[in-house]
């Protein structure tokens, strides 16, 4: 008989590395025990540790993966249960990492800083969860979609279920895509206008499906009420365990998450945009549309995140079949580096915007640029192409 993940000749030869994608549900587990054997209360912030600067030196160790599946091993990796089973496995182990924190945020043995430090860990828990999610909600199982709301709970986050797929998949690297960040924008700028937007977008989209299904907003066909009811019954039940004095934590660390998402929607099409046919309409997405990073250990972390620009133009791919292209324009770091850069706005654009005019041939004017500060940055690098 064989065994999980012990299959000899496997194609994928990262197969036997998947299950380390749980080292961030299982991050929730680690702060009580680090700080119990080593009095270093700085373990409770081990979720930041591990997202910003753990994996950063790693990715800068072990450097770039370099491998791609072969065409004629596409069904098999597809079809292979196992790399389902490392997703679902996400799931419990989250859901019993915000248990354990609830308990320890009701309770009095830990000051509120170090509670903090917990929330924080429980964030970054609930941003990877929403990857989880994004993962299984681009399947068409129904039992992959359903545990992708469920993913989603712990970040009360559940119309992104709605707004990824049919929205943002649709308009990506346009000036209409609310999570597609423009050059000249400020993380701190994009944030509230992908939050806001991306919200009612989902909205949007989920009335006109279900008006279209002959459905009424207020049914058990809507897909954002389901989410949101997940997360309802999730909260509802923690508070009437614990008390409402875990309030406060539980909602940072869905904010949290929230962010978490949204930062790495901006590094990943930032200042990109699609080409337009002769009628006028956007062009096929394509994996010039989207950064690439082929950083092993973020890629592992992720379940292949960073393949982004393969994951647009092919979105029925399962994460394990994912390619690195040359096509694609590539991210000078993994992104647990480039969400750093992106919280310093001067620092990103130093780095990121010769990348950007360097993938367009020096034509700035291709790029999608923040409306209010085009005229000045295109008179800016046609300044400095003519010197």
């Amino acid at each position: 008989m064989q065994l999980v993940g012990k299959r000899s000749g496997s194609p994928d030869p990262k197969r036997h590395l998947w299950v380390l994608g749980l080292v961030a549900p299982a991050s929730a587990l680690l702060p009580s025990q680090l700080v119990l054997h080593t009095k270093l209360t700085v373990f409770w912030w081990i979720g930041p540790i591990i997202v910003l600067i753990v994996i950063p030196v790693l990715d800068w160790v072990v450097g770039e993966d370099g491998t791609n599946p072969r065409d004629e091993d596409y069904e098999l990796l597809s079809n292979d249960r196992f790399y389902r089973w490392c997703t679902y496995a996400f799931l419990p182990v989250q859901l019993v990492g915000l248990i354990i924190a609830a308990y320890m945020w009701a309770g009095d043995d830990l000051s509120i800083p170090n509670k903090l430090g917990l929330a924080a860990t429980l964030g970054f828990v609930s941003g990877i969860g929403i990857n989880a999610a994004h993962e299984l909600g681009h399947r068409v199982e129904s039992l992959e979609r359903w545990l992708s709301k469920i993913a989603l709970a712990q970040s009360a986050y559940g119309h992104f279920f709605v707004e990824h797929n049919k929205g943002h998949h649709a308009r990506v690297a346009t000036p209409e895509d609310p999570a597609s960040a423009r050059m000249g924008e400020s993380l701190w700028e994009f944030l509230p206008r992908s939050v806001i937007g991306g919200f009612r977008s989902a909205i949007h989209l989920e009335g006109e499906r279900l008006r279209r299904k002959g459905h009424r907003w207020f049914s058990v066909h809507n897909h954002i009420l389901q989410a949101w009811s997940m997360t309802a019954v999730l909260f509802a039940g923690l508070l009437g365990i614990f008390g409402w004095r875990i309030l406060p934590y539980l909602l940072l660390q869905a904010v949290i998450g929230a962010a978490l998402l949204e930062t790495v929607n901006y590094v990943e099409h930032y200042g990109l945009l699609r080409r337009r046919r002769p009628n006028g309409n956007w062009a096929r997405c394509s994996p010039r549309d989207s950064w690439n990073s082929d950083r092993l250990v973020t890629n592992i972390f992720l379940f292949h995140l960073q393949r982004h620009s393969d994951h647009h133009a092919n979105p029925g791919r399962r994460y394990q079949t994912l390619r690195t292209s040359e096509e694609a324009p590539q991210l000078p770091a993994g992104y647990a580096t480039m969400i750093l850069l992106a919280l310093f706005p001067p620092l990103w654009r130093y780095i990121m915007d010769p990348r950007l005019l360097q993938h367009y041939a020096g034509d700035v004017s291709q790029a999608n640029i923040q409306p209010r500060k085009r005229e000045r940055i295109l008179a800016e690098y046609e300044y400095r192409t003519a010197a």
